[in-house]
């Protein structure tokens, strides 16, 4: 189930599908951390993962996105969001978002379709996010020019994260005598 669009500001890429936005006017703002819908790229510390990083700061940083966002959060708590930007061919003020940045990011080879959610897409949205891995991955582009790629759900669960220690609560050492 879908909300109603926001449009929000891109102010940073966290990594290559987590986005942070600032809705509202200024003085009344909020800040929104968002995951594109469907896809899934790189973890940071993976191989790929910075590049992806960079082209989603290409393709959204610094831009006026429309969300359209479904109800509930992921476990990490953001929003999980069909994200367009204007494309980088305008150059006025005010542009229509029209470039869907998760497909972007399929297309440039930088993050897989998330399969295990085709079924929250229409059919023409699974259609296109299907064929634009495919084109990806037939033409080499991004991360498929590595022979094995490693999806990240696998990169993952072979690299669990160690719990960082929140900056609001120093982290507790235990020392045991010899």
């Amino acid at each position: 189930m879908l909300s109603a669009a926001l449009f929000c500001l891109v102010v940073a890429i966290a990594d290559g599908d987590t986005l942070k936005l600032r809705c509202g006017e200024p003085g009344d703002f909020r800040e929104l951390t968002v995951r594109l819908h469907a896809v899934d790229a790189p973890e940071l510390h993976q191989p790929f993962g910075r590049r992806a990083k960079q082209a989603l700061s290409r393709i959204a940083y610094g831009k006026m996105a429309r969300l359209d966002c479904e109800a509930d959060e992921d476990r990490y708590h953001r929003r999980v969001c069909r994200v367009k930007v204007p494309p980088d061919s305008c150059i006025e003020a005010r542009c229509a978002q029209t470039v869907d940045a998760a497909l972007a990011m399929l297309t440039l080879g930088m993050a897989w379709w998330a399969r295990a959610y085709a079924h929250e897409q229409s059919p023409a949205e699974r259609s296109r996010y299907e064929s634009a891995e495919f084109e990806a991955k037939a033409g080499r582009a991004g991360l498929w020019t590595d022979l094995h790629p490693v999806p990240p759900w696998t990169w993952r669960a072979e690299h669990p994260r160690i719990p960082e220690t929140s900056a609001h609560s120093p982290a507790v050492r235990t020392f045991r005598a010899p």
